[in-house]
């Protein structure tokens, strides 16, 4: 029987504006990471990610059309991934408001805006980490059986980047956004190492630092209003989510979830 694989999470899980599009309303691709790593080890994927997707719609709000994503979870699930949290705080929504802040075409850019990127809560570090530990025990009561995986964002924001070159921020912005990011990193870890051992942390994070805006091999995108109206802006790029399929795939080897590949 192949490994079946559930995904919830929010537009760093999704991918959207990478084709081939899985679904419209969710921008959710059909070439995300989840996607990439079940073709790869012939595992049934059921992907529940929407972008914009705070904690809370995960296991206990609605999302416009959508249900609390663990909802449609199903019974037989052998490995869960997780990817949120950044909407919680306004990570990438912190980002965009930002870039948008110096053009006229930001308020009308701001339906979009809260489509795929929130403003978020003002929550701080613990009260994250007990947000994110709340979503992860909702995921273990229904599913015990199943593995929790939980993925770490992309780097957007790493050290080769270059204040108002590759991106349009004023350096203090710059440790803004990774301060923020910090937080989130940090809570991630304090959640999931407070539930082990039916709890995992795939580290994204530090091996995506040498990939984020501005450097040489991208796994994000910067801004651009063509970007941006795809929803791709801020985000994860088909380079991106295949770096980050191959880090999660690795993951299941360690665990012993699947068996290594042979010398090709």
């Amino acid at each position: 029987m192949p490994l079946h694989i559930v995904q919830i999470g929010s537009s760093f899980a999704a991918g959207p504006g990478i084709p081939p599009v899985a679904n419209s309303k969710a921008m959710r691709s059909g070439a995300n990471f989840a996607c990439l790593l079940s073709k790869r080890i012939n595992a049934e994927l059921t992907d529940l990610s929407v972008s914009g997707a705070t904690l809370l719609n995960l296991i206990s709000e609605p999302q416009d059309d959508f249900p609390p994503q663990i909802d449609s979870m199903p019974a037989d699930a052998d490995v869960v991934l997780v990817l949120g949290g950044g909407n919680d705080i306004g990570y990438i929504g912190g980002m965009f408001q930002d870039a948008l802040s110096s053009s006229w075409l930001g308020k009308a850019a701001a339906w979009l805006l809260g489509k795929i990127a929130p403003l978020g809560d003002c929550l701080d570090t613990d009260a994250l980490a007990a947000r994110y530990g709340t979503v992860l025990d909702a995921i273990h009561s229904k599913v015990p059986k199943a593995k929790v995986i939980v993925v770490e964002y992309v780097t957007m924001l790493g050290p080769d980047v270059r204040p108002g070159v590759d991106v349009v921020f004023a350096p203090d912005r710059v440790e803004h956004h990774r301060a923020v990011s910090a937080k989130l990193l940090e809570a991630t870890v304090k959640a999931t190492e407070e539930r082990a051992p039916w709890c995992e942390r795939v580290s994204v994070d530090e091996p995506s630092r040498g990939h984020g805006i501005g450097t040489k091999d991208p796994w994000v995108n910067g801004f651009s209003w063509k970007l941006f109206r795809a929803g791709s802006a801020f985000h994860p790029n088909a380079n991106g989510m295949k770096g980050v399929s191959e880090i999660v795939y690795d993951k299941f080897v360690e665990l012993g979830l699947v068996a290594p590949e042979g010398p090709k």
